[in-house]
């Protein structure tokens, strides 16, 4: 996926900007995915969740094509080489991969899309659409805060936990190649936080189409 500062070769749906990919990264058990609802739910129809494909098995109340896309392994594999993927990982034994079509058309449909991935995916993404994305970075208040968030996940057994604890460390030692790191301290406040950076990312001049020719028309004495 190729962005153009400019505006040229973008799509001009919506006649006022291109979307952007927001991600959100933390360890499991930070919050992003509760702030991620959070910000879907008073953004309304202005964004989208991507909607990643997996090849783990689907959790009690998830419905395929709403959360996940749900592949066999030999499926995704077969995707993954066709290059039906703007990025893909595997984490804890399962595949990963968010589909291109989807994405670029509500891009250029002046739609934003949030992401809900880690940093390995984060990464791929901003190497392939470099103008299109922002990246925030979700931290825990403390370990302790961490570790009780996990363990009141009813869906995972103890040795999971252990795991994902286990990673924590390793999954926070990326923060730094984000563009933006909000401590989860209290939820309203770091929702309020993202909606600020997302109300200052759509008013980047690189996203905003026809931005040129109006300010060409206001030089030329036009408008």
């Amino acid at each position: 996926m190729s962005s153009d500062p400019a505006g040229q070769g973008r799509g001009q749906d919506s006649g006022s900007r291109r979307g952007l990919m927001f991600i959100l990264s933390s360890p499991s058990g930070a919050g992003k995915t509760t702030l991620t609802r959070m910000l879907l739910d008073v953004e309304g129809e202005s964004c989208q969740l991507s909607i990643s494909a997996t090849t783990r098995p689907p959790r009690p109340g998830e419905i395929n094509g709403q959360h996940y896309l749900f592949l066999d392994r030999e499926a995704f594999e077969a995707q993954r080489e066709a290059g039906a993927f703007l990025e893909w990982a595997e984490v804890f034994g399962n595949f990963y991969g968010t589909p291109e079509v989807p994405i670029e058309e509500t891009l250029r449909a002046g739609r934003d899309v949030i992401f809900d991935i880690d940093w390995q995916g984060a990464r791929q993404l901003a190497e392939n659409a470099p103008e299109d994305v922002v990246r925030v970075f979700v931290l825990p208040p403390s370990r302790r805060a961490l570790e009780e968030r996990l363990k009141r996940r009813a869906a995972d057994s103890a040795d999971v936990v252990a795991r994902r604890l286990a990673a924590a460390s390793a999954e926070i030692s990326h923060w730094n190649e984000y563009d933006y790191v909000i401590v989860n301290q209290d939820l309203a406040e770091s929702l309020g936080d993202l909606r600020t950076i997302l109300a200052a990312e759509r008013m980047k001049r690189s996203r905003c189409l026809g931005l040129g020719a109006f300010v060409g028309g206001l030089i030329g004495g036009r408008g």
